[in-house]
């Protein structure tokens, strides 16, 4: 990107992770970082291949994956069209919540390197299934692996950065996406800069790349990709209004894009339209019911007093992380988020120690704490709390779990100054967490 270099990206956002948690791809960010044969030649753009990435570029994933088919029973050797397809198969378990995908994907995965065994664009998709599944070191060895091969491998190098946030090595990461940029500066990589800032807590350089980054896009899946990345940031820093302006901006390029739908569906919870709000997260939890979403869905009728409608969401969380675990996905993060509010709440203390055995990031750190406060465990809670906050990361849930374990343990005055900073930073971060720090603050 044409910038100064204080500000220049080596860029980063997936979103959401939160969540996070199927690491995010755009339609433009599945092109292979070029499979090549052994004479040099970009399998993926020689003529008569049906492996291009442009076939998943279109907006329509499914038929994309259709014609990667058809092609593949006309050419079955193609390494780097079964490498395309697992890719496709792993972009498809994430749009439709549907993980089933997942052992498809390593089936076509595993066929592009039988084929030709080493071949970057499969060790690149191998990267994303594994982060896709939350296999975050699996996912960090195949990156460097595909990038041994090609240095250039968009793929590999997006998925690296993925992996070392995801690993809470944050510093590692920040290198990782000055390379990525580099390399391969666009829309993928810049995003993910975005997100490191972001975690830092320099909100004003995340967005500014975001922006940047938008202006640079030219596909509507781009367009619609980024401008949901900057709404879920302003929504994040309190800026509901600018939030839905930056989802209409999404939907206008692609009025199906579930995370914009989702998006704004939170930010008209935000500002009072619970009706819409409703509405707009029951059309997305129709589409794709993941856990965040049907959480979200879950607190808004319990907010409105609707119980059994409430339940029956968190009950479809439980399923969906049955099935996520089937398909081997490692969804610990999920139960431990879930469960801690709205479920078994050893379960969730089970699950969050299990997840922060493996890595130890901000987010893990959170979901430790919440889950040792909710189990009546809060002194333990403390420092695992304090610790979610300490790379500078503006997230107003984390201050809300602070301030009320900060309660719990006598620490009255601190507790009130965090959660009046999570009400001051985003005052819609959840109905029923909000509302309770509010109600915590007037005691």
């Amino acid at each position: 990107m044409d910038d100064n270099r204080s500000a220049r990206p080596g860029f980063w956002r997936i979103a959401g992770c939160a969540a996070l948690l199927a690491v995010a791809l755009t339609g433009g960010s599945v092109a292979l970082g070029g499979a090549r044969d052994g004479t040099g030649v970009n399998v993926a753009a020689a003529p008569g291949a049906v492996s291009s990435p442009a076939l998943l570029r279109g907006g329509d994933l499914d038929a994309g994956v259709r014609a990667l088919q058809a092609g593949l029973r006309a050419q079955p050797r193609d390494f780097a069209g079964w490498a395309t397809l697992g890719l496709a198969y792993v972009e498809q378990a994430r749009t439709t919540a549907d993980p089933s995908r997942y052992p498809e994907a390593a089936q076509a995965l595993r066929r592009s390197l039988s084929l030709r065994p080493g071949n970057d664009a499969a060790l690149a998709g191998r990267a994303a299934l594994a982060a896709a599944r939350h296999d975050f070191a699996g996912a960090l060895a195949d990156a460097d692996r595909a990038l041994a091969l090609n240095p250039y491998s968009e793929r590999a190098l997006c998925s690296r950065v993925d992996a070392l946030v995801e690993l809470g090595r944050y510093e590692e990461a920040a290198r990782a996406a000055d390379t990525a940029d580099e390399r391969r500066p666009g829309v993928p990589v810049f995003t993910r800069y975005a997100y490191v800032r972001e975690l830092r807590g320099d909100v004003i350089t995340a967005r500014r790349v975001l922006e940047q980054a938008l202006a640079a896009a030219t596909t509507p899946g781009d367009v619609a990709y980024v401008a949901t990345q900057l709404g879920q940031l302003a929504f994040s820093q309190g800026d509901h209004a600018g939030a839905l302006r930056h989802y209409a901006r999404a939907l206008a390029a692609d009025d199906g894009y579930l995370p914009a739908l989702e998006g704004r569906a939170r930010a008209q919870a935000a500002l009072g339209d619970r009706a819409a709000a409703i509405r707009g997260l029951e059309q997305v939890v129709a589409r794709a019911p993941l856990p965040g979403p049907l959480v979200a869905l879950g607190e808004l009728y319990e907010d409105r007093g609707d119980r059994a409608r409430a339940r029956a969401q968190y009950a479809l969380v439980d399923a969906w992380i049955a099935l996520a675990r089937a398909n081997g996905v490692d969804a610990d993060l999920d139960t431990a988020l879930a469960a801690a509010d709205h479920g078994d709440k050893a379960a969730a203390l089970r699950a969050a120690r299990a997840e922060w055995s493996r890595r130890r990031t901000v987010h893990t750190e959170d979901a430790l704490a919440w889950a040792l406060h909710v189990n009546g465990r809060d002194t333990e809670a403390l420092p695992h709390a304090r610790r979610a906050l300490a790379t500078g990361y503006r997230n107003a849930p984390f201050l809300y779990h602070l301030g009320m374990i900060e309660r719990a343990t006598g620490h009255r005055s601190e507790a009130d100054a965090h959660l009046r900073a999570a009400l001051d930073l985003n005052s819609g971060f959840s109905p029923l967490g909000a509302r309770a720090a509010r109600a915590e603050v007037a005691r």
